[in-house]
Formats: C-alpha cells, structure tokens, sequence
C-alpha cells in the first residue's frame, strides 16, 4: 500500500463502519443491554428457566456485539494515529505495521458488514439445523456424520451453543439423520444459506477396491420460534410414538422408552427427539422442532417456493448446491457463488465463514 494510499483507505473503512452502526443502532443496543441487565438482577430471574436462559443469552450476544463494534472504531482511531505518527517521522515500520492492520480491519469490517444483510423476518432467531444422508450409501452416512462435525465445529468457533436433539445412527458407519440448535443471535439468518444438497467426492474408505464414490447430503435449516409465534397444531393431527434411546450401532443408551417420535398428520412432517431421559422433555423438545417446521413450511408455499425454506430437496445428483472434492485433487466449491478453497481439512474443520458470507451477499443480490 503506497503511503498516499493510507487516508484514502482509512475514510472508506471509516464510512463503512459508521453505516454499519447506524445499521446496528447502538444506541438501541446499549439500551436493551441497561434493561436485560435490570432482568438479570432480579432475585427471581431463574425461577423460569426458560426465560432466564434467554435473557442471558441475548444479554450476552449484545454484549459481544457491541464490544464487537467500539473495538473495531477504536483499532480504526489508533491505527489512524499511527499512520500519521509514521508519516510525519518517515518510519517505516510503523506504516508497515500499518498497513497489517488496516488489512486485517478491512477483513474484520467487512464480516461485520454482512450481519447488515440479514434484515429477514426471522434471521435473528436460533437455527434448527437437519442434515439426513441421501445417495451414496455408507459413504453419504458417513459424509453426513462429517456434515454435523463442520457446523459443531463452526459453531464452537464463535462460542455458540449447541444442543443435539436426535441422531439417527446408521448400521456400518456414519448417521442416518441428526437435528441440532444453533442458539445464537441470527443463527437462522447466517445458517439459512447452508441448506440445500451437498456433494462428496473421494476415495471410499468403505470400498476394499479404493474407487472414487460419489455420495450426498442433505442440509435443511429453519428457525426457532418464540411462544408468540402463531403457529397452533390441534392435539388430533399429531401422532406420538415413544421407543427406547440408542446409539451408534444400535447400542441401547436409554433402558426406558423415553424417545419420542411426532408425526404431523396433514403434512407427513415427522420428527424425533431422545436427547433427555425424560419422556416429557422429548416431547416437548419434539414439539420445537416440529412447530419450527410446520412454520417452514407455511411460510414456502405462501411465497411458492417450498424448496427456499424448508429445504425440500432430494439430496442426489443434479442439485446439489456445494462440491467437496477430496481426489483427485482437493477443492471445496460453492455452486452459486463460486467462492471455492483449495484447503478442504480447514472446511470439514469448521472454517466456514467464508463460504457463508458470500452466500448472504448472493442471496441479498437474488432478491434485488
């Protein structure tokens, strides 16, 4: 970066980041985290745990984002200094210093600048995430089970929690299907971008012969709903099966029958929850995931496009929407945005950032 380059870059930043916070409101914010704080300090916070969980949770998030934005005004304000502490001296390793970190500002700005983007009616929700293996047999279970690793991976990454519902095991190797919340702010609306097919190429560690296989995985997201969504599902369309726990291999981990299985009558939407040892608290869990989808659901086929939502798709060849390609050679590809990486561990790891972001600009470009 040429020296007459530094004002020049440091006004677009600067511009940037002002109308992110006009975005973000921090005023607003700063308010709602005074009167989350009041709540918290109330003696009988936890006597509703629920509520208490979500008042700590958003408390904590909008702590974070703010730190999130006054650290990156005040690295842009000190950096500003430093560029004209080197200029008027003729450091030089100031300005390289400089120049590092206004880099690493721009990368930082323009993450943040795609939280703007998420303006949907629910992005600001926890996320359901669903992911059930499709063609390939042992491989597509096993490509699943790698899947469920990556969002895990990517949420412990930034702290978010992550409470697994259900998890289908499959017989050799892998899972059948696993449904899991991301709970965080706007999970729903980062997440949302991540559902549709997506396709592994590799050298099958399943096949005797080592022969590339091709297998797929289906990837579906929705959002979490808050008691005040109207969403209402009268007792006799629901249908409730309970069976014992298991896990991998069929291994029983629940000698009671404590999982639950709802099946929505009208639509055929069933779902399942043994993540508790409580009957009663899988059926209620269930009850989440299932109004979540139910809700889905309604909301696709009022705009007529089921598949956008509720992630209707048949996880085979033809639609898929991300390439992970393992041999032979090695290279994740996003299929709508182009945005591809060569470092394919990195992605199966968590490092998924990349790939969200510019999926949220290329949804935002589809809808204007």
């Amino acid at each position: 970066m040429a020296t007459t380059d530094f004002p020049e870059r440091l006004k677009e930043l600067g511009v940037t980041l002002t109308s992110i916070e006009k975005v973000l409101d921090l005023d607003a914010m700063r308010a709602e985290i005074a009167e989350l704080q009041e709540q918290v300090g109330a003696p009988d916070l936890w006597d509703d745990q629920a509520n208490a969980q979500r008042v700590t949770g958003r408390l904590s998030a909008l702590q974070a984002d703010l730190e999130r934005v006054s650290g990156l005004r005040q690295r842009l304000d000190d950096v500003e200094v430093l560029v004209e502490l080197g200029q008027d001296e003729g450091d030089a390793d100031s300005l390289a210093e400089a120049e590092a970190e206004i880099a690493k500002l721009a990368t930082a700005i323009e993450s943040l600048e795609v939280r703007t983007l998420l303006s949907g009616e629910y992005d600001e929700r926890d996320a359901l995430v669903s992911i059930r293996s499709g063609a390939g047999g042992v491989d597509a279970a096993d490509f699943a089970e790698m899947l469920q690793r990556m969002y895990t991976r990517w949420a412990e990454r930034h702290n978010y929690a992550v409470e697994v519902y259900d998890t289908s095991y499959a017989e050799e190797a892998g899972i059948k299907s696993t449904t899991f919340a991301v709970k965080a702010p706007y999970a729903y609306g980062t997440l949302s971008v991540e559902a549709g097919t997506h396709r592994l190429v590799r050298i099958s560690p399943f096949d005797n012969q080592g022969r590339r296989q091709t297998s797929f995985a289906a990837v579906e997201v929705v959002p979490v709903l808050e008691e005040t969504d109207e969403i209402d599902i009268p007792d006799e369309e629901i249908r409730v099966d309970v069976y014992r726990s298991s896990g991998p291999g069929g291994q029983s981990v629940n000698t009671t029958d404590s999982a639950v299985r709802l099946t929505h009558i009208p639509t055929g939407v069933v779902v399942s929850c043994q993540n508790e040892k409580s009957q009663l608290q899988n059926k209620a869990s269930a009850m989440v995931i299932l109004k979540a989808k139910l809700l889905a659901l309604k909301k696709a086929e009022e705009r007529a496009q089921l598949d956008e939502l509720r992630g209707d798709v048949q996880a085979s060849w033809g639609d898929q929407m991300r390439n992970y390609v393992l041999n032979p050679y090695q290279m994740v590809k996003d299929l709508r945005t182009d945005h591809e990486t060569g470092n394919t561990q990195a992605v199966l790891d968590g490092e998924i950032d990349d790939f969200i972001e510019a999926g949220i600009r290329w949804r935002r470009g589809q809808e204007n």
